[in-house]
């Protein structure tokens, strides 16, 4: 049986107005647009990196 990937809950917390564009397009993949939105992706090593580099706008979770 395949094992079906962890998920990850990410919260923006703060504005992405002002930050950089790498920064912003990140938050865009993983697909938020407003502060307080919630989603849940899979923990994949790809959207890791992209967490990473949002990290300080971003509250994570394990889902």
């Amino acid at each position: 049986m395949a094992k079906t990937p962890n998920k990850l809950k990410i919260t923006q917390i703060k504005s992405s107005s002002g930050r950089l564009r790498s920064h912003q397009a990140c938050l865009r993949g993983l697909g938020i647009r407003r502060i307080h939105q919630s989603v849940e992706v899979a923990d994949t090593p790809e959207n890791r990196g992209m967490i990473n580099k949002a990290r300080y706008m971003l509250k994570i979770e394990e889902a």
